[in-house]
């Protein structure tokens, strides 16, 4: 057999075996990925919506796939409800529902130690011309007009009192239209996520005057001195009087307290007894008394 032959057989055989591998391994079942259920919205689910067990269901995830916070049971989230929009399969996490035993509606995505309150004015609709939608966050600003003699604004002054506070609902919508733009002529309240020092300031504000909103950028957290512009002012072109910062005290130099001086006694010399003198035979002398 030549060597030209042997060549021949020996590629063919390598050939042939590399074939072999790589079809058994295609063939190889690959092994069973661990799975396990977490429970998930069938529906588009609007915010502050309570979730009934019709509407939830348990998919299969892969084990690493498996959302931190998310739920295996539906028994765990039925009938509470979610504090932000769902989409249809999407995951039921934790931190996206309202505390068990909250109840139902707004007030259950409400969190401790907030409030919400409703401003009810026209002033809403003409002052950012429905532009506001849930979710947004506006500042609060409050207008007040005055007529007395006295008055040192010119007739009226406005003041931001609240800033950076999110819209709960404007009227009865929890969600943003898919314009992204309300009807004014439907626009008679925004209900805002507050503190409740702020909630009796705003209400403070509707009883006294008109309060009306600002939109930001819901990056923007910085927080400017609260100033107040008014009538006089803009006639008389005057910059916003901002509100002083609040001055802190010098510390106060520590007093030390010394104690008072060891009193110093007074050396007493003790005193000669009297004597008298005497001249005797012209020779000076003295007798001392005792």
């Amino acid at each position: 057999m030549s060597t030209r032959t042997l060549l021949v057989i020996t590629l063919a055989t390598t050939f042939g075996l590399a074939a072999a591998v790589g079809v058994a391994r295609m063939n190889r079942t690959p092994p069973p990925v661990e799975t396990v259920g977490v429970v998930v919205v069938s529906r588009d689910t609007p915010r502050f919506t309570t979730l009934s067990a019709d509407k939830l269901t348990v998919r299969q995830y892969p084990k690493e796939l498996v959302p931190p916070g998310s739920v295996s049971r539906v028994e765990d989230v039925a009938d509470r409800v979610t504090d932000a929009h769902l989409v249809s399969d999407e995951p039921v996490i934790e931190i996206r529902l309202a505390p068990k035993g909250t109840g139902r509606g707004m007030a259950a995505a409400i969190p401790k130690g907030m409030r919400a309150v409703t401003i009810r004015t026209p002033n809403i609709a003409s002052g950012v011309a429905g532009f506001i939608l849930p979710g947004n966050r506006v500042d609060v600003l409050f207008t007040i007009q005055s007529h007395r003699a006295d008055d040192t604004t010119g007739g009226g002054s406005t003041k931001t009192i609240t800033e950076n506070v999110e819209i709960l609902a404007v009227d009865q919508r929890i969600e943003a239209p898919s314009e992204n733009k309300i009807d004014v002529r439907e626009l008679k309240s925004v209900t805002l996520l507050v503190t409740p020092e702020q909630s009796a300031e705003i209400e403070l504000a509707q009883t006294a005057g008109t309060p009306t909103l600002t939109l930001r950028n819901p990056l923007d957290t910085t927080s400017t001195p609260a100033g107040s512009a008014t009538l006089k002012g803009l006639l008389t072109g005057a910059p916003v009087a901002r509100a002083a910062p609040p001055q802190t005290e010098p510390e106060k130099p520590a007093v030390v307290v010394a104690p008072p001086p060891t009193p110093v006694r007074e050396r007493v010399l003790p005193q000669e007894p009297p004597r008298i003198r005497t001249l005797h035979g012209g020779v000076p002398g003295q007798v001392y008394i005792e």
